[in-house]
């Protein structure tokens, strides 16, 4: 079930009547399970049974840590919860990926293996909500989490459905502080959760749909070499899809959240206008971020290690968070691109950071057009099915297609130019500023009218129920 469908519209209408019409809070809260239940069964019923299955596991498992005498004993459950969790995820989402390496390894010594074709079907969403599950054990062995006595509030907490399939990654311990009392919507959060997810459904059918991803696919699909014009073009256009994409999802969760009465964090704090990667990844996908920060980074050492280790757990983590992504070696050079720029980037700073030019206006200036230049070139990656067209993508954009053609349409260039150009600049303009704080400012009928845009625009575009991109993952 997608956000931007009519059949999400009607489940989602259905849902908050019921929810609000209960005076029983418990009561709420299971027709909360039922529904988060439904609207991730639509995709595959039998995965709900997977779904549950991780959630009551890690319960259990949870329990067992909190009775356990010592550090030992506790530490065995958590290793017994990462393992379940991780293989559950390393089986569905890498195992083809696995076998497929597996036989290239054999062939290399001479050894022809044709492995049979598992063909696994990916769970949507697996990715997040493990994590989510995954974060509870965690939280409780590092002590700052103690286990909940009900398995219906830990079930509700890891599949709540705005955030099950895409995110913002919702850690338990953030989420169930918020079911043991009823919420009670402050003045004007109902509205504000629609105007959110009006926003949201906006980035994703209007920006991200119509007026990119089809650039975006013809370049990266192309299979003949492209002027480098085209190949920028694809790239900033792609740039683009993406952000609005995640963003607009993120957007639709966290105002579903709150017309529900819930706080979910956010997830996109203007990472265009980031100055440096470190900057970037405070601002791109957060949840995730702070996720591998706080039960990866900092448990390998982080940065109070020797300068060569904290340089090498940044690319461990990144290289783990671009596997994360995908069960593909294009997303690990992805990965690993980012853990060399935050390399580089700390050997900067530690060289240059006490100069007085350092932290001047036009180095501020300079640093955030390379960081946004460097981010494109590793979208490609990101984005490329195979080294093949990152390759042919690259060599585009760096001139060694001298003779490529051009298959963007003027009207499609100035398109993606003009989408660009709005975007970089709403970030930079907001860089600082809440975006609450921002809207907030505005008197009422620009936010009624700007609002009344943007519904318009999604009816009219009438898109095509596209799937999020980070549903793959």
């Amino acid at each position: 079930m997608l956000f931007n469908s009519l059949t999400f519209v009607v489940f989602f209408v259905i849902v908050v009547t019921v929810y609000w019409s209960i005076r029983s809070w418990q009561a709420r809260k299971n027709v909360l399970v039922v529904a988060s239940y439904i609207f991730y069964g639509a995709w595959n019923p039998p995965f709900a049974a997977l779904l549950f299955g991780t959630t009551a596991m890690d319960f259990w498992l949870g329990r067992q840590m909190a009775k356990a005498k010592d550090q030992h004993a506790r530490r065995r459950w958590l290793v017994a919860s990462v393992c379940m969790n991780l293989s559950m995820l390393g089986f569905f989402k890498y195992g083809n990926f696995l076998l497929e390496n597996f036989q290239w390894l054999l062939r290399q010594i001479g050894i022809m293996y044709q492995p049979p074709h598992l063909n696994i079907l990916l769970p949507v969403g697996i990715s997040f909500y493990t994590f989510h599950s995954l974060s509870y054990t965690l939280d409780i062995y590092r002590g700052v989490l103690r286990p909940t006595k009900s398995l219906r509030d830990f079930v509700l907490a890891v599949s709540f459905f705005p955030q099950l399939v895409a995110g913002p990654i919702v850690r338990a311990g953030d989420f169930l502080p918020q079911l043991v009392h009823p919420p009670r919507l402050k003045n004007g959060q109902f509205l504000w959760g629609l105007a959110l997810m009006t926003m949201g459904l906006f980035e994703k059918i209007v920006l991200a749909d119509t007026l990119l991803s089809g650039s975006a696919d013809r370049v990266f699909s192309y299979p003949g070499p492209l002027v480098a014009v085209d190949s920028w073009a694809g790239v900033l256009a792609f740039a683009g899809q993406i952000f609005f994409d995640f963003a607009g999802y993120s957007l639709c969760a966290i105002g579903a959240a709150l017309t529900l009465g819930f706080h979910l964090k956010d997830n996109f704090r203007f990472p265009y206008a980031a100055i440096g990667f470190s900057d970037f990844w405070r601002r791109w996908h957060i949840s995730l971020s702070t996720f591998l920060r706080d039960y990866l980074y900092i448990p390998l050492g982080g940065n109070q290690v020797r300068p060569f280790r904290a340089a090498l757990n940044l690319v461990i983590v990144m290289f783990l968070g671009g596997l994360w992504h995908g069960a593909a070696w294009t997303f690990v050079v992805w990965g690993l691109l980012h853990g060399s720029y935050l390399v580089i980037e700390r050997v900067f700073r530690v060289s240059f950071e006490h100069k007085a030019w350092a932290n001047t206006l036009p180095v501020r200036v300079l640093a955030g057009f390379a960081t946004y230049v460097l981010v494109c070139i590793a979208w490609v990656f990101f984005r490329a099915s195979d080294f093949t067209i990152a390759s042919r993508m690259l060599g585009g954009m760096f001139g060694q297609h001298t003779h490529g053609d051009a298959i963007l349409t003027t009207r499609e260039l100035l398109q993606i130019g003009s989408v660009t150009l709005g975007l970089i600049a709403m970030h930079w303009a907001m860089r600082d500023n809440a975006f609450e704080t921002a809207v907030m400012r505005l008197p009422h009928w620009a936010i009624a009218t700007i609002g009344s845009v943007m519904a318009f625009a999604i009816i009219v575009t009438q898109g095509n129920s596209n799937a999020f991109i980070y549903f793959q993952f």
